[in-house]
């Protein structure tokens, strides 16, 4: 595997590449790779020639400093997992060159920013959309895979390459999840034993409210009601918002429909957790199982290495 760290050698290894008529695919991450990464790496592997995978943690997206300087990092284990997956270039760009002294250029992307995270953690999409925007001008690929775990990030993305017109299709994954139904995250390694006992209580609220709207309920006011009953039962989750949107807008909805997203955030102690459910895949592919089934105790560790 390839490892480069400055931004023109990058960009000229991938004119080389497009220019020997070769499909770049590129899975940007900031590091401490889990399962959920492999699957996107997997997704590029299968429609690319080359693959890319850029480690960054990207300051200007942390709207808490105490949020970036903790955010875990394991740079060898990350190479290791990144080789074994056949990647043929890890780009791994220095802050200082991404961020050059005097840059006075940031990105912001309206409307879909109005609500879920965006109020709650000020700055954060403008600092997501400037530095995948910067990525992508680096990396130069035909394609990127994103997560929908961050769905809101996904479509802020979508929107700001449209927008802008930048040569690249943006294509999302489905959530991977541990056996306990626990989205897969970097920031699940900073939960405590007792906390991740308590994690799939946000999954198991989704899934109530995915199992009322497949019974026939579509108010969101009483399908969130069931969720927050569900969350009730652990005082230890805080929850920031529970909401029900439009999948392409991200505005909130009265009636869910097979175009909707139910979106949460919570907390536990100082980790925030973020999941969702797309209701289109909850009829089609009925990939949601029923709340009752999600088991309440831990098949895997916390560690998303493990």
């Amino acid at each position: 595997m390839k490892v480069i760290t400055n931004i023109r050698k990058m960009q000229e290894f991938s004119r080389q590449v497009r220019g020997a008529g070769l499909r770049i695919g590129f899975v940007p991450t900031m590091g401490y790779l889990h399962e959920g990464h492999v699957e996107l790496v997997r997704h590029a592997r299968e429609h690319s020639d080359v693959v890319v995978v850029s480690i960054f943690v990207n300051p200007a997206q942390f709207d808490r400093k105490d949020d970036f300087d903790r955010y875990p990092r394991d740079e060898q284990g990350d190479i290791a997992l990144l080789e074994h997956e056949g990647v043929e270039v890890l780009f791994m760009p220095k802050a200082e060159e991404v961020y050059a002294p005097g840059a006075a250029t940031r990105v912001r992307v309206e409307g879909l920013t109005d609500g879920l995270c965006g109020p709650r953690r000020p700055g954060h999409f403008e600092g997501v959309a400037t530095v995948v925007a910067a990525l992508l001008n680096m990396v130069g690929p035909d394609r990127a895979w994103f997560g929908e775990k961050d769905y809101q990030q996904l479509q802020v993305i979508r929107r700001m390459v449209s927008d802008l017109h930048i040569p690249v299709e943006i294509i999302g994954v489905e959530t991977v999840r541990e056996p306990d139904g626990v989205a897969m995250s970097s920031r699940n390694a900073r939960l405590t034993q007792e906390q991740r006992e308590i994690a799939p209580v946000i999954r198991r609220a989704l899934c109530a409210m995915a199992d009322g709207y497949l019974a026939g309920e579509t108010s969101a006011v009483r399908l969130t009601d069931t969720a927050r009953a569900v969350l009730a039962t652990q005082p230890d989750v805080r929850l920031e918002y529970l909401e029900v949107v439009d999948g392409a807008s991200l505005k909130g909805v009265e009636r869910a429909d097979d175009h909707t997203v139910i979106a949460i955030a919570a907390w536990l102690g100082d980790v925030r957790l973020i999941d969702n459910i797309v209701l289109s895949r909850v009829r089609e592919h009925a990939d949601v199982p029923s709340a009752a089934a999600v088991p309440t105790h831990i098949h895997g560790g916390a560690n998303p290495h493990a």
